[in-house]
């Protein structure tokens, strides 16, 4: 029962990651076809970005009154509505109203899944699902390539993944039952979820230790978003690489990611969630001093490699350990919170670089993502030190 639904769960990860990265990959043609500035794809992202905070926060309350599974399988149909909505719009402006569930639906599955996996299932399941996410994200501009070179155009592109979209819900919609046994059942190891009020911010916030990994997770996806979306320009202004050579060690940059949490799966089974953590932070310290440092360009671009990996075990450890930290009648709540936190670091601090980058240099970029990685090593250090001060 668990493994059927496991496998469920892989293919939601996978949908989850399609979408992700379509709007970059299909804005070069849209932007010309609407006859806006290129700079309009920000706004775009932006109320994506809001709309996945805002279902976040309440993915708590919805799923203590839908069930993960309704929860899950409405937030994929909104996304595949968003998506075809997006496919036949001809206005920028209606592609701002769109974007709109786009974000709701992709905030609340995300959260509401993270969660179920957290409580029912081992930490190498969490690794390699969210190694699932960076395989969806590679093969949806794939799709998008796939529309453009058929002559289907950016719109085809989006109406492939809404297709899919729509299959994975009816999926989803027909393994409702099957949900609702493995929430009421109990796994070897594991305690089902206690039936509780929905807490409020207030009383989230309150709860000793919460702060520190919301920080730390705002952290970690600050650097990561950072390191993916300005390393390259760094590697070619600062360091001299040519810029195809930093173009393809971006790329390679998300694939050492998503290679790394299916090595990480492995690693769980001998390490625990903290062990990883604290490996893939003395990873990224290494990879960012790698970059500061003098030297040969080479050196650079194995900090930049080294970077990907170090953040591979840390945003899939950080939820997985959330129930046990705090709970599972808290774990939705905090999750959620977590998500929410995930998205602020993602739209924030990259434009933040951007502005310090005008006013002085891109040479920055390793104390600016050094300065991030301390801050979240002092968080975690925290609220390692306050949870189990709350247990004893």
């Amino acid at each position: 029962m668990f493994s059927l639904l496991l496998g469920i769960i892989y293919l939601a990860f996978i949908s989850l990651g399609l979408p992700d990265a379509l709007l970059g990959s299909a804005w070069p043609s849209m932007y010309l076809e609407f006859g806006v500035p290129v700079s309009y794809m920000g706004i775009l992202s932006v109320i994506i970005s809001l709309g996945t905070v805002v279902s976040s926060l309440q993915t708590d309350r919805l799923a203590r009154r839908l069930g993960t599974g309704r929860v899950t399988a409405l937030s994929v149909a909104l996304t595949a509505a968003a998506l075809f909505g997006f496919s036949v719009t001809h206005s920028f402006w209606l592609l701002c109203l769109w974007a709109v569930p786009y974000g709701l639906g992709a905030g609340c599955v995300d959260a509401a899944l993270n969660n179920f996996v957290a409580l029912h299932y081992e930490s190498r399941h969490m690794s390699w699902l969210h190694c699932m996410w960076g395989l969806g994200a590679t093969v949806g501009p794939y799709f998008m390539s796939l529309a453009l070179t058929r002559g289907a155009g950016w719109s085809g592109g989006y109406r492939y993944i809404s297709l899919l979209q729509l299959g994975l819900t009816a999926v989803l919609m027909g393994s409702l039952p099957l949900w609702k046994r493995c929430g009421r059942a109990e796994e070897p190891g594991k305690t089902p979820q206690l039936e509780s009020q929905a807490l409020s911010l207030r009383e989230i916030f309150r709860i000793s230790g919460t702060r520190e990994v919301f920080l730390c997770f705002f952290c970690y996806c600050a650097l990561e978003q950072s390191a993916g979306q300005w390393a390259s320009s760094y590697l070619t202004l600062c360091r001299g690489v040519a810029p195809e050579t930093a173009a393809r060690f971006a790329s390679l940059f998300y694939i050492g990611i998503t290679v790394g949490r299916a090595f990480c799966g492995f690693l769980s089974i001998r390490m625990r969630d903290d062990a990883l953590i604290r490996l893939g932070q003395t990873v990224l310290g290494i990879g960012v001093l790698s970059m500061a440092l003098p030297g040969p360009q080479l050196l650079a671009l194995a900090g930049f490699l080294l970077v990907g990996l170090g953040c591979a075990p840390i945003y899939p450890c950080i939820i997985h350990s959330t129930p046990a930290r705090f709970g599972v009648e808290r774990s939705q709540a905090i999750i959620g919170v977590q998500m929410a936190c995930a998205y602020v670091g993602n739209c924030v601090m990259p434009p933040l670089f951007g502005v310090l980058a005008d006013l002085f240099s891109a040479a920055l970029l390793p104390f600016y993502l050094l300065l991030i990685l301390l801050l979240m090593v002092w968080m975690h250090r925290e609220l390692i030190r306050k949870t189990k001060k709350r247990k004893r």
